[in-house]
C-alpha cells in the first residue's frame, strides 16, 4: 500500500503557508458574469478527462476545468470520474487484466469492473480512454483510442501552458471522489492532494475550487488551508434525501436537504465558500417535465455569504427540460435549447455552472450580458 514520504510531509505542512502567500486569484471583487466550468472538460465532444477535453473547452472559453481525482495502487492522484474505469477506457480489451476484474461496494453500492487504486500508473498509462454515451456522443466516440489516462499533476502542467499561451488565468475545480472508501482502503487522498497543490507554482497562485459530496474531508482541508486567497472549497450536494458517505460511515443522518435549508447553508458558510447543487435543486421539474418555481436556495445561498454554483448542463434532448427540447429525437444536440435552458437558471441568480459543452455555456453567459 503506498505511503506518504517525508518529502511529501513537508509539502502538506508549507501547503497553507505556499498558497495563501502567493494566491491572489479571488481577492479582487466578485466577477459581474457567472463562471463557466468545463465538467469533466469539455465532456460532450470528447472523452471525458482527456487532454482533449480539457483542450477543447479551454479552446471554447471555460473559466474551469474540472478534474475529478482518484488514487492509483503507487499513491498517484488520476482523472477518473469513478474509480471503476470499465465504462471509460478500453481495459476490457486488455487480456493482461483480465483477472483483476472484481466486483467492491463504493459508497453503500455495489459495483462490478476494473478499479483504480488496482493499478499502478504505469500500467494505467497503457490503458486508452473511451466515451461512455458513445450512441449519443458520437464526435466524441470518434475519438476513442487516441488519449491516456492523466495525473492530477499533468493537468496542472497542462493548464499553467494554456494560461501561458492565451494570455488568460484557466482555473482547476478538482473533485475529490470518494473520501471515506478511499481512506478506509488505507489511501487517504487529502493530504496527497494538498501536496500536489503546494509544488505547483500555477496552484498557489491560480484559482482553485475544491469539490466534494462528502462534507468531513471539507472540513479537513479547511483547517490544513485555512483562507488562501487562490482556494474556495465547494461542497455538492445532491438530492434531498441523500446522506453523504461520510455522514452515513459514522451512523449520522444529516442530508444533503437539510444540509441546503437557510439554516444548513449558514452551517456550511463555516467550512465552505461554495455550494453546488444539480440544475432541478435550483429550478425543479413539475409534472409536464417543465421547469417549474425556483426554489429558495439561491437567495438562502447569498444569504448565508456562500456563492452557488450548479451542475450539470448537457446539450442533448435526453436531459433537458421539455420546455427546451426540440423535435429531432431524444439523443439528439440541441445547442440553441441548452442555451435557453442555462439562461433560465441565470436569471435566478447562480454565480456559475458546470456544462458539457463550454462553448454554448460561454454563448449563454455572454450573449445575456451583452
Amino acid at each position: 500500500m503506498a505511503s506518504i514520504t517525508r518529502r511529501d510531509s513537508i509539502k502538506i505542512a508549507g501547503a497553507a503557508m505556499l498558497v495563501g502567500s502567493t494566491g491572489a486569484a479571488f481577492a479582487a471583487p466578485a466577477r459581474a458574469k457567472p463562471l463557466v466550468f468545463g465538467h469533466r472538460g469539455c465532456s460532450a465532444l470528447r472523452p471525458e478527462h482527456t487532454l482533449g477535453s480539457y483542450a477543447k473547452a479551454i479552446q471554447d472559453g471555460a473559466d474551469f476545468i474540472e478534474p475529478d481525482l482518484v488514487i492509483t495502487k503507487d499513491g498517484v492522484l488520476v482523472a477518473r470520474h469513478e474509480n471503476n474505469i470499465a465504462e471509460t477506457t478500453d481495459i476490457a480489451r486488455h487480456p493482461e487484466f483480465a483477472s483483476r476484474k472484481t466486483t467492491k461496494t463504493i459508497d453503500g453500492e455495489p459495483q462490478t469492473g476494473w478499479f483504480v487504486e488496482d493499478f499502478t500508473l504505469v500500467e494505467l498509462k497503457t490503458l486508452r480512454t473511451v466515451e461512455r454515451l458513445g450512441k449519443m456522443r458520437s464526435e466524441s466516440s470518434s475519438y476513442d483510442g487516441q488519449f491516456q489516462i492523466l495525473t492530477f499533476e499533468e493537468i496542472i502542467d497542462f493548464t499553467a501552458a494554456e494560461s501561458a499561451a492565451r494570455g488568460r488565468t484557466v482555473g482547476l475545480v478538482p473533485e475529490l471522489k470518494h473520501s471515506t472508501y478511499f481512506t478506509g482502503i488505507n489511501m487517504p487522498l487529502e493530504d496527497r492532494f494538498l501536496a500536489v497543490l503546494a509544488a505547483h507554482e500555477y496552484t498557489r497562485r491560480a484559482p482553485v475550487e475544491v469539490q466534494s459530496f462528502e462534507v468531513a474531508n471539507l472540513r479537513y482541508l479547511r483547517r490544513k488551508l485555512g483562507r488562501p486567497a487562490n482556494i474556495r472549497l465547494m461542497q455538492l450536494v445532491g438530492d434531498n434525501a441523500q446522506i453523504p458517505a461520510d455522514v452515513v460511515a459514522t451512523g449520522g443522518t444529516l442530508s444533503f436537504g437539510a444540509m441546503t435549508n437557510a439554516a444548513g447553508l449558514r452551517e456550511m458558510a463555516t467550512y465552505a465558500d461554495v455550494v453546488a447543487p444539480q440544475v432541478r435543486g435550483v429550478i425543479p421539474l413539475g409534472p409536464d417535465g417543465k421547469l417549474g418555481k425556483p426554489t429558495a436556495i439561491v437567495a438562502d445561498a447569498h444569504a448565508a455569504g456562500l456563492l452557488i454554483r450548479v451542475w450539470t448542463f448537457r446539450p442533448e434532448n435526453h436531459f433537458l427540460a421539455a420546455d427546451f427540447k426540440n423535435g429531432d429525437g431524444d439523443g439528439a444536440r440541441n445547442p440553441m435549447g441548452s442555451v435557453a435552458e442555462i439562461r433560465r437558471y441565470l436569471a435566478t441568480g447562480i454565480d456559475g455552472f458546470f456544462t458539457d459543452d463550454p462553448a454554448l455555456g460561454r454563448l449563454a453567459v455572454d450573449g445575456l450580458t451583452s
